[in-house]
Formats: C-alpha cells, sequence, structure tokens
C-alpha cells in the first residue's frame, strides 16, 4: 500500500530508531504532523492598513507559529514590528498597531522551512533599493534557493538573512528592467519550487503565485481596500468579502488609486495546486480550489469507509484534524461517531519541553481517552495522515489503556512516504515511517488490529476529480507519489555531495 520500493524495516527497530530522533523542534513532540509553514496576509487602501492584517494574521495562527511580522507603508515611508511567539503576543495592543501607520500593509506567520529561525528571518523581509522601499512576504519554499545564493554571494550580493526569500529581494536589485514588475518577473523567472508573494512597494502592492499554483493565496474586498491571505478564512474575521484565488502563474498589481492589473508572465500551465490543503493544512471553514475544506474532509472519510470498512463498534477521531474525515466515515458506515478522544487545547507547546521524557509525554498531555466510552468497545481510529507514527502507537496503546477490545486505524490521506521540498517542513524520507515500511509491518508498528489508507485515486475523487490524472496530475501530490512537479536542484545537488562522502546513506534522501 506504500509507494516505497525499499525492503521494509523491522517495526521495533525503527520504533527504537525514531524515538532517539524526536528532536525536531517545530513538529509536535513525535514529529508525527507535517506543518505548513507560513501564512500571509495583505491590505492596501484601508483604513486600518495594520489592524486588519494584525486580525487577518490571527486566523492564519494555524499556518505558522513561531513568528510574526507585519510591515506598513503610509505613502513616505516604511515601518515594520516583528517578533518570535504568536499574533496576540505580539501585536495586541494599540500600541503595536500604531507602530504601524498607513493605509498599506503586509504580514506574515512563520514556521521555519529554509533558513532557520531567529528574528533576521522574520517576515516581511524589508530592503531600500535604487527604485525605493521594497517589502516581501513569501508563502512557500524555492528549490534552488542555495544555488542562486551562491551565484549571487560570488557576484558580490550581501545577504543579511538565511532565508530563501531574500533571494528574491537581490535577484529584483540585480535585475536591469526599468519598472519593479518587470524586475519581479525577472528574479521569478529564474526562481523554481513554490511560493505566494505578497510585495509592497512605493507604488503599491503585488500579490503573485507560482505557475503551479502549489502555494494557496486568495483576494479579497473590505470596502474600498482590496486584500490577499493565504486563506479565505482571513477573509471572514475581518468581513471583507472572497473574490476569487490568485490564479496559478498570476502577478496582480494594485495601486493607491484603486485600479488593478493583472498579468501573466509565465503562461498558463496546468495548475498543481497542494492536495494536503484539502487534507490538513487549511482551516476546515475555508475554501480551497472552489472547494470547502470541511465538505471535502468529509468525502474523503465517505471514500475511506467505501474503500477500508472496519468491523467495529465506534467510530472515534484523532482530534481535532480526525473530525470531519470521521464525521464521513461513520455517516457513510452507519457506525455511531463519538468522540472517544478528548483534546486539551490548553497544554504548551511541546517542542519547548526541555527532556525526552517530557516530549513523551506529550501525547498524554494533548489526548486523553475518554474511558467510560470506549472500554470494551471496538473501536476505528481515524486520522489525517501518519508521518513517522510514533503519536499514533502511543495513541494505538493509549485506547488499549482505557480497555476497547479492539483498535483499528483508518488514515485520511495516502501513505506519506516522501518529503516535501516546497514549504512544507517534513522529517528527512528516512524518519518517514512508509518510506521504511509496507502496509503490514507499519500496522505491526502502531499496534493497531488494522490499518488502511485512502488510495491515491480515491482522494482524488473525494476532492471532486474523476481520477488521477496520471499523465498529469491535478494537485502536487509529491509527498505521496514521489512525483515532483518542478526540478529540485539544492536537493540533488545535496544529494550528489552525499554520494561522494565516505560511508554515504543513500536511503537518507
Amino acid at each position: 500500500m506504500t509507494n516505497s520500493t525499499q525492503k521494509s524495516e523491522a517495526p521495533e527497530r525503527v520504533r527504537d530508531r525514531l524515538d532517539a530522533n524526536l528532536t525536531h523542534p517545530f513538529l509536535d513532540a513525535d514529529g508525527d504532523k507535517l506543518r505548513e509553514e507560513c501564512g500571509v496576509f495583505g491590505a492596501i487602501n484601508a483604513a486600518d492598513a495594520s489592524a486588519a492584517t494584525a486580525l487577518g494574521l490571527h486566523a492564519l495562527q494555524h499556518r505558522g507559529q513561531e513568528a510574526v511580522g507585519i510591515t506598513s507603508f503610509d505613502g513616505r515611508e516604511f515601518y515594520s514590528r516583528r517578533g518570535l511567539g504568536h499574533v496576540a503576543e505580539n501585536f495586541s495592543s494599540s500600541e503595536a498597531i500604531g507602530e504601524l501607520p498607513g493605509h498599506m500593509a503586509a504580514g506574515h506567520v512563520r514556521y521555519s522551512t529554509t533558513g532557520g529561525s531567529g528574528l533576521r528571518n522574520v517576515q516581511p523581509l524589508y530592503a531600500e533599493l535604487a527604485s525605493g522601499g521594497f517589502a516581501v512576504a513569501h508563502n512557500g519554499n524555492f528549490s534552488n534557493s542555495q544555488a542562486l545564493r551562491s551565484d549571487l554571494v560570488n557576484k558580490g550580493s550581501i545577504f543579511q538573512s538565511t532565508s530563501d526569500t531574500e533571494v528574491i529581494i537581490h535577484l529584483v536589485a540585480t535585475s536591469r528592467y526599468p519598472t519593479i514588475a518587470d524586475r519581479l518577473i525577472d528574479a521569478l523567472r529564474l526562481v523554481e519550487g513554490a511560493y505566494a508573494l505578497i510585495v509592497m512597494t512605493p507604488e503599491g502592492m503585488i500579490a503573485c503565485r507560482d505557475p503551479l499554483g502549489i502555494r494557496p493565496l486568495v483576494m479579497g474586498r473590505m470596502g474600498d481596500a482590496i486584500l490577499f491571505a493565504s486563506e479565505s478564512v482571513a477573509f471572514d474575521v475581518v468581513g471583507a468579502e472572497l473574490i476569487r484565488e490568485v490564479e496559478p502563474g498570476e502577478m496582480l498589481q494594485v495601486g493607491f488609486d484603486g485600479e488593478i492589473r493583472s498579468v501573466r508572465p509565465f503562461g498558463s500551465p496546468k495548475a498543481r495546486p497542494c492536495i494536503f490543503e484539502h487534507v490538513y493544512f487549511s482551516r476546515p471553514d475555508s475554501y480551497f480550489a472552489g472547494r470547502s475544506v470541511y465538505e471535502a474532509r468529509k468525502a474523503i472519510g465517505t471514500q475511506l469507509a467505501i474503500e477500508a470498512p472496519a468491523d467495529v463498534d465506534l467510530v472515534v477521531p484523532v482530534p481535532d484534524s480526525g473530525v470531519p474525515a470521521a464525521i464521513g466515515y461513520a455517516q457513510q458506515s452507519g457506525l455511531p461517531f463519538e468522540l472517544g478522544i478528548i483534546r486539551s487545547h490548553y497544554v504548551g507547546r511541546t517542542f519547548i519541553q526541555p527532556s525526552d521524557s517530557a516530549r513523551h509525554s506529550g501525547v498524554k498531555r494533548k489526548h486523553n481517552a475518554n474511558r467510560g466510552l470506549v472500554a470494551g468497545k471496538r473501536i476505528v481510529l481515524i486520522d489525517d495522515s501518519i508521518v513517522r507514527g510514533t503519536t499514533s502507537m502511543k495513541i494505538v496503546e493509549m485506547m488499549r489503556e482505557a480497555g476497547a477490545s479492539e483498535v483499528h486505524f483508518r488514515v485520511a490521506s495516502p501513505p506519506t512516504a516522501h518529503s516535501c521540498f516546497y514549504g512544507v517542513d517534513t522529517p528527512e524520507r528516512s524518519k518517514l515511517l512508509a518510506a521504511r515500511m509496507e502496509l503490514e509491518p507499519m500496522r505491526e508498528f502502531i499496534k493497531a488490529d488494522s490499518l488502511a489508507f485512502i488510495s491515491i485515486d480515491g482522494l482524488y475523487r473525494a476532492v471532486g476529480q474523476k481520477d488521477r490524472d496520471k499523465a498529469c496530475p491535478q494537485f502536487c501530490d509529491a509527498c505521496f507519489t514521489g512525483e515532483y512537479p518542478t526540478s529540485l536542484t539544492d536537493f540533488r545537488m545535496t544529494e550528489q555531495r552525499a554520494a561522494q562522502l565516505p560511508f554515504a546513506d543513500p536511503k537518507a534522501a
């Protein structure tokens, strides 16, 4: 049931090895959830642009909880405020918003993918170019940023951050085209990978999306103001109207006179938006690729029940991300839906815990079995994905300790067997359970009575497609299939260097 062609490793050996490597700082305690790395929000011609941006970022907090930044423009000067932590910790006071005057603002919430953590990498990044101020907020990842950075440094560029986003600033600064928009187009022709960008200049705001539309970006209106955001739910929170998605490869230029200009400098290739937005990343009250995320997740659960029924007494979601799929699974199978696991929303982030034993207690601090409900029952657990498998294993164990007579596991996505290079924080491939094991060893690893994943074609049908077009897939699904829609220059260079080292492990790619 996995796309891996490697020989399955013994479950006990993998379990021991993964338990010894639960050290990634921005995954959950067990590294068992993929993390979308950024959210962006922008407003132009808004009376309270910075306040609207802060509120919009609140709605996008799930997309990045490491750091937040807002940059504004008052017609003469740019102002920036950045900080580590959540939006509420940095922008909840009138004093903080008062430091960011003007009718145009852009903001960013982040985890770190390329570049690491630290204030110098907190976006929007800002630079004074020959043509004036230039601020950029970026969701995504350039898969050739290291190659571009090396070339720029050799030509004399001096970088102030380790973020791949700064590459854009240097490419724009060194472009010979006359206008900022043309310089940005010139820069983007050199990058590969995924991006949704919000750019501020003294002439207005530019929003653009990579030619394949891998990362999401939507446009809205609030009175005379034009807004951009990673998800439509941000518009709901600020009281704005969703106009439409920014199309893949589209660049929208919005002036202070309200004029909106759309150009498509990269043609119109077939779109490949990230299918994991439907599975997990987006908030369920958002719309993505023209469909309600909540309804898509219910449909995924329905399809999962058709493909992988379970002879059980109860359907139990792994909260919170497994809830919509579990509802669809229960409705399709005619089984009771019950909250057999209760999640605490008031625990600290597990990655700050100082010891392995504290990190390993993260599952029980976040989730607790509803013992009186599950005792003596056959249950099927529904979760959105399995990454390393350690959290799934502990939840199964928790259900057994609570007295469940059988514990079955169903997953609302295909096996995650490949790393993402487009702005999603995934472990290296050697730590992905589905890259190391076939289905039965995976079941043994998490200690479930049975284990099944939705098929890739089933997932496509659930999100509104007939089937996966094998010749040209309708989504980016590389984390499941290993079929990457763009070149991976930096990764291939790293792979080649690693192969030249003594004792190189070819399975670590």
